[in-house]
């Protein structure tokens, strides 16, 4: 069984290797709201969630966890980012003979703002606001008691002002228990898509990019042309590799504990370490994220509310930013409702 687990692990560290660089190459990669995480329950436990997700969440942070909770399942999470940004996410599940497919929506928005006057530096009257929008679909299946599989396709949309991008991505995930203490090991490669590029029409021509050099005048208004080629830029592609075990379980009174390591394209690999106390229906949990520009410690507590058609779990969590937090109230606070029927 050891040398199982450790040769397991072996395999799946060779992606972190492979794509580890001596300059993190931050700031290279768009879309960042993908990185944000949902779900109280996992940002409370620092985001050493990939081995631990069992539940609707999976779609974002491991598609095979989808298949362990043999349920119809609804999430609703919302979170007030810092900025006065807020962040939405929405997924449903259905289980079929054929497995469980869920359908799940991301949305980062933020209020409207004024239009400033590049000239007087002064608002103009008018305003604009932007979003960021990933839209998925996941199928997960347990092909034996120990071992589950499960990949999302999602469509990503980012719009800023009057411009906007398109893409595909799509995230694959496997999770193994090997039986001994509940000790399970997760594998998640998530963002995997082509690079994106915006196609700005700068003079209103109806033709893109068609001036590279800003040789010609081509639409004739007097100005070397202003449709300069706009540079492609990766999204935030990343692995997860992670592992949790039972600490402690007696009658109704148990702590697991989880450990993760993250290998993004724009980023040094981080560390997260979780963990989760549950007495009864109530939960208390914690964790850490090393290697981050800002601090990483995070909480978070849930309560679980059986009722006669469904089954209700209340999480809440908070993060701290670090220089990125103005005070606790400002600073990235998240509450998710799930319901499993």
């Amino acid at each position: 069984m050891k040398r199982s687990i450790i040769v397991l692990l072996v395999v799946l560290l060779i992606p972190i290797l492979l794509n580890a660089e001596i300059f993190p190459k931050v700031g290279t990669a768009g879309l960042q709201f993908l990185k944000l995480g949902v779900d109280a329950r996992a940002i409370g436990m620092g985001k050493a969630y990939t081995a631990v997700t069992d539940d609707i969440s999976s779609v974002y942070w491991n598609p095979a966890g989808l298949a362990l909770t043999p349920k119809n399942q609804l999430l609703f999470s919302h979170t007030e980012w810092v900025a006065d940004i807020q962040h939405e996410f929405f997924a449903a599940s259905r289980l079929t003979p054929l497995g469980s497919f869920a359908l799940s929506v991301s949305v980062l928005h933020m209020d409207y703002m004024d239009i400033t006057d590049e000239v007087t530096f002064g608002p103009t009257g008018e305003t604009f606001t932007c979003y960021d929008l990933a839209a998925g679909l996941t199928y997960s299946n347990s092909f034996t008691d120990k071992f589950s599989f499960g990949f999302t396709v999602k469509y990503l949309r980012e719009s800023l002002y009057e411009y906007a991008v398109d893409g595909v991505s799509v995230d694959f995930g496997s999770l193994y228990n090997t039986g001994w203490k509940n000790l399970t090991v997760g594998m998640a490669l998530t963002n995997f898509g082509p690079d994106l590029q915006y196609e700005i029409d700068k003079d209103g021509d109806g033709q893109y990019d068609e001036d590279p050099f800003d040789l010609i005048d081509n639409d004739g208004d007097g100005h070397i042309d202003e449709d300069r080629p706009e540079i492609p830029f990766k999204i935030p592609m990343n692995f997860s590799l992670g592992i949790v075990a039972d600490l402690y379980a007696v009658d109704n009174h148990s702590v697991i504990g989880s450990f993760q390591l993250d290998s993004c394209v724009d980023r040094v690999e981080t560390y997260n370490l979780g963990f989760e106390y549950k007495i009864s229906t109530f939960s208390l949990r914690t964790g850490y994220q090393f290697e981050y520009d800002e601090a990483g410690l995070s909480a978070g507590i849930g309560w679980r509310v059986p009722t006669k058609f469904a089954i209700f779990n209340i999480d809440y969590s908070y993060s701290d930013l670090g220089d990125l937090s103005e005070s606790f109230l400002k600073t990235p606070h998240r509450l998710t409702l799930k319901m499993f029927y």
